[in-house]
């Protein structure tokens, strides 16, 4: 059985998401079903297929979401020792080499992945590059556009 790996963020915006959809997208959907049945044949009715297709989409990301949860292994990093190890949950700062730029990400779940806003998937190749170095090893990035090396600045358990 795969563990899912995920941050307290990422469990609380999975179990927020789960809940909308069975308070409030799921009766919405069983209701627009119900209109729709209202106003006859059925084969003709693209309003009663665009719901029922809505309603396949709706049941399946929930059974997704709570299968997700139900493997979930859930890291707090906030009341782990900081040891300057990048594991996953932290928050990394990096300098690349070439250029002398920082930039600041965090290592999250797959789902909780979001590049605007600096968190990026324990199985990127960044955080692949990164997972058990410690700060200031530098370590290197196969990246599409070429090798980029990067030094690690700070750990932090934010």
């Amino acid at each position: 059985m795969q563990k899912y790996p995920m941050t307290l963020e990422g469990e609380k915006a999975l179990r927020e998401e789960l809940e909308h959809l069975k308070k409030v997208d799921r009766p919405r959907i069983v209701q627009a079903i119900a209109e729709a049945r209202e106003h006859g044949d059925l084969k003709e009715n693209a309003e009663y297929h665009a719901a029922r297709e809505q309603q396949g989409f709706c049941e399946g990301r929930i059974q997704e979401i709570e299968g997700k949860l139900g493997n979930a292994q859930v890291i707090d990093v906030k009341s782990m020792p900081a040891t300057g190890k990048v594991i996953f949950g932290v928050t990394v700062d990096l300098i690349n080499c070439e250029t002398d730029e920082e930039i600041t990400y965090k290592i999250v779940g797959e789902d909780e992945a979001n590049i605007k806003a600096n968190k990026i998937s324990v199985t990127s190749p960044i955080a692949r590059a990164l997972i058990g170095k410690e700060e200031g090893e530098v370590i290197l990035v196969r990246a599409p556009g070429g090798d980029i090396e990067y030094e690690i600045a700070e750990v932090k358990h934010l």
